[in-house]
């Protein structure tokens, strides 16, 4: 007798997941709220010293990165190409 395929095999009760689909979101939301926490994380990392001094003098750089890249998506998603012009 052959071997069940793996999607028929009795994984048990850990083994078992349900289908799950995937989030109705617009890709602009998406951008839009995660340039919005790069930003608190920003102003938030300004206003505490000890988050920007010493060993984590990089922190804000970081912040102004994620801020960089949340405007690059957000142009290439008004542009409509590619993956983004599905959602």
């Amino acid at each position: 007798m052959s071997e069940p395929a793996p999607h028929e095999r009795d994984h048990g009760a850990l083994g078992e997941s349900a289908p799950v689909d995937p989030p109705d979101l617009p890709p602009m939301t998406v951008v839009l709220v995660g340039s919005a926490l790069w930003a608190l994380a920003l102003v938030v990392t300004l206003a505490v010293p000890a988050l920007h001094t010493g060993e984590r003098s990089w922190w804000p750089w970081a912040c102004v990165s994620g801020l960089a890249i949340g405007a690059f998506a957000g142009w290439y998603v008004r542009r409509g190409r590619g993956a983004a012009a599905g959602g």
